[in-house]
This record gives structure tokens, C-alpha cells and sequence, in this order.
């Protein structure tokens, strides 16, 4: 189920490091830095769609908030629609919650009741996989909908936090335009 990606330096090099942020050891990366300038968000799209453009793929739902920076351009290059994924209490009418467990307590993502219909294929977006805590979430609640997911990816993974294999187990092929260690 691995896809290895080619980590593409036009990537690598937009992306800026932040020592301790949020707190003392941690090492944030920051892709304000690669979507700042237009050319850095049209090559991550594009190495996306490359890499989807023949997989049959009907949505492209992308986490909050950053994921929805990727996940919209990436849908419309893809011609398909778009399903957002929030964090609780942002979706208007009905929703589906899932709550999970993070490092440092809980959190829940929502996803509107008729955002995927039975049987449609969905591309799971984000901006970072670290530990797949969101991400599973957000599988499993496109899956309670009867969605097929089987791929995610990300601009952004830390695979030694992780996720990249949470997901694996779920049955999801994992791509993503580079990988950094630590967290």
C-alpha cells in the first residue's frame, strides 16, 4: 500500500522550519511559507493531480484548515467536488462527529450527513501527517457515510510519528511531496 513519493526540492525548499512551536522540542513546519508565492501552491496541486489524475476518484475531502488549501484546488484540477472537513460546530444542518483522542486530550471533526453519497470514491487531503489521529477520524467518518476511501495524501509527512502506517492499516494507500524527521 506505500506509494514513496519523488520528494520534489520546489517542496522541500518553500517549506520553513520553526524550532519550539508550539512548545520547547517540537520542530513546526510551516507551509504558509510554499503557498505565499503562486508558484508554490500550482506546483503542489499539480504533483497531486499528477499522481490522482487516473485514479477514479469522485471527491476530494480535505481537513480544516489547512488541508483546505490543497484539497479545493486539487478537486478542481481533478473535476470533482469538494467535502470540508471541520472541526465540531463549524458545519451548518446535520452532521456526523467523530471524537478522538490527541497527545494531549480529545478533539472531534465533523463532515456534513450527505456529503458522500454510498459507494463514492473519496481522496483524503491534508496538509501534514504526523500522527493520523485526524486523519483516521476523518477515514472513518467518510466511511460511516459509505464512502470509499483508499488514499490519502499530504504535502507534509513525519513518518516517524507514525501515521503514515496508522493509515496503511486502515487500508489507504499514503502519498505525500516530502517527508522531514522529527516532529
Amino acid at each position: 500500500m506505500n506509494s514513496h513519493p519523488t520528494y520534489h526540492p520546489g517542496i522541500v525548499e518553500k517549506i520553513r522550519t520553526i524550532p519550539d512551536y508550539p512548545k520547547p522540542g517540537i520542530l513546526f513546519r510551516d507551509i504558509t511559507t510554499l503557498f505565499k508565492e503562486p508558484e508554490g501552491l500550482e506546483l503542489a496541486v499539480q504533483l497531486l493531480e499528477q499522481n490522482y489524475g487516473g485514479h477514479h476518484i469522485e471527491k476530494v475531502a480535505a481537513i480544516e484548515a489547512r488541508g483546505f488549501i490543497v484539497g479545493a484546488p486539487l478537486a478542481r484540477a481533478l473535476r470533482v467536488g469538494f467535502v470540508p472537513i471541520r472541526k465540531k460546530g463549524k458545519l451548518p444542518g446535520a452532521t456526523r462527529t467523530l471524537e478522538y483522542e490527541l497527545e494531549y486530550g480529545r478533539d472531534a471533526v465533523e463532515i456534513h450527513a450527505d456529503a458522500v453519497s454510498p459507494g463514492e470514491k473519496v481522496l483524503l487531503v491534508d496538509d501534514l501527517l504526523a500522527t493520523g489521529g485526524t486523519a483516521t477520524a476523518a477515514v472513518q467518518l467518510i466511511r460511516e457515510l459509505a464512502g470509499i476511501v483508499e488514499h490519502g495524501c499530504f504535502v507534509i509527512d513525519l513518518p516517524e510519528l507514525g501515521g503514515r502506517r496508522k493509515l496503511e492499516q486502515l487500508g489507504l494507500s499514503v502519498h505525500s511531496l516530502c517527508a522531514f524527521p522529527g516532529h
